[in-house]
């Protein structure tokens, strides 16, 4: 049987790990699917480690996997840390925050087993799916990255910025090693890598919602930084 195993980096999530999680373990055992989750917690100072390890002890070591890292290192650095851990042959990544919600991994899936890709992206920028929750300031920002990132690197994607994927583990590895940005820039640099390795990806239109609990991690630093990976990545490509 095929195992998927999903990574999950958390920083101050620990009213919605338990919710994520639950949601993800259903979304698995109703379409009996071999599944691990792996959280990577960046020394969260709220106690989402905490939480973590309760979840562990009533869903399993095998289904909930820990691995905690001493701060805030940043998101490639997460995923590299997670994917020494990942035994299944596909992996998973989403946010912690219930911003993307399970019920369309189901869809990726079928997609990828259906086409044979290499990766398989969530869009919110395709007929199907949308954003909700969002402030127009924030809908404008997201926007225009995405329309400058279309005219300037041509990523093959309609939605660079997202963050809930499905990827072939060797390919994820690839590209994770490949890849200098850091911040959110990140999931932009993994596309137009994949573009230049002619990796096959496939877009499933997802609706995005806007954290119920916490705060968002994206600030005005991150944003600037943004805009700043992406003329470097223009200058390098």
């Amino acid at each position: 049987m095929i195992k998927y195993s999903v990574l999950l980096p958390t920083y101050n999530e620990k009213e919605n790990l338990p919710i994520i999680c639950y949601l993800l373990i259903r979304e698995f055992v109703k379409n009996h699917l071999d599944y691990e989750i792996i959280i990577i917690d960046d020394n969260s100072p709220d106690g989402t480690l905490e939480v973590a390890k309760k979840l562990q002890n009533v869903y399993g070591e095998n289904r909930i996997i820990l691995r905690p890292r001493p701060g805030k290192l940043g998101l490639g650095t997460a995923y590299i840390h997670g994917l020494k851990s990942a035994s299944g042959e596909f992996v998973v990544i989403l946010d912690a925050d219930m911003s993307h919600h399970p019920k369309f991994i189901k869809q990726f899936i079928d997609i990828q087993e259906k086409t044979g890709c290499d990766i398989v992206t969530g869009t919110r920028y395709r007929d199907g799916g949308g954003v909700f929750g969002w402030d127009f300031t924030r809908k404008l920002i997201s926007c225009t990255a995405n329309y400058l990132t279309q005219i300037m690197l041509w990523p093959g994607c309609s939605d660079v910025t997202g963050s809930f994927r499905l990827y072939k583990k060797s390919v994820l590895q690839e590209l994770i090693s490949s890849c200098i940005s850091k911040g959110y820039v990140f999931q932009m640099e993994m596309m137009i890598r994949a573009k230049q390795f002619d990796y096959t990806v496939q877009e499933v239109p997802i609706t995005f919602v806007d954290r119920v609990y916490g705060e968002s991690k994206i600030t005005s630093k991150e944003i600037i930084g943004f805009w700043m990976g992406l003329v470097k990545l223009f200058a390098r490509t």
